[in-house]
């Protein structure tokens, strides 16, 4: 018997491609956001607006400090978004009246309105992945435990900032 043969493949070989963990990721996060586009596309959004919106829905109004550490993203990339879903007039950004230095992002009546054909998104994208609700919860689970380790592993310090 080759020593070789010992090893198990997944070993053997510890480069290959098809066993990493990010290669694995990144396709998953790009087809999944493929099966998006069609459904957002009626609604003149893409799909980072999307996720935006959502925060909105769910928590408006929102500093934009406290936008970007939910949707973590920097400010800078979030910016442009807002930017563009303001031109849109799905929501507007003004100076916080607690805060002055801060921007408090609101939505318009035509954003909270989108909001109802929104709704339709989520069951129309289990539908078309044709995967059990169940194992789409567990694999959000198992996803948000690896988001967890990895910023914990840039910055232990930062970790729910």
């Amino acid at each position: 018997m080759r020593p070789d043969t010992l090893i198990p493949a997944e070993l053997q070989n510890p480069l290959a491609l098809e066993q990493q963990v990010c290669f694995a990721l990144s396709v998953a996060a790009r087809s999944v956001v493929a099966v998006y586009r069609p459904l957002l596309e009626p609604m003149g959004l893409t799909h980072p607006q999307y996720l935006v919106m959502l925060a909105l829905w769910q928590h408006e109004p929102v500093s934009v400090r406290e936008l970007s550490r939910l949707l973590r993203l920097d400010p800078g990339t979030l910016s442009p978004l807002l930017k563009r879903l303001e031109a849109s007039g799905l929501l507007t950004r003004d100076r916080d009246r607690s805060d002055e230095r801060s921007l408090a992002v609101t939505l318009t009546e035509k954003g909270r309105a989108l909001r109802k054909q929104a709704e339709k998104i989520p069951p129309a994208v289990v539908a078309e992945l044709g995967m059990e609700l169940d194992e789409l919860r567990a694999m959000h689970e198992s996803l948000t435990r690896v988001i967890d380790a990895a910023q914990q592993a840039l910055d232990p310090h930062e970790v729910g900032t």
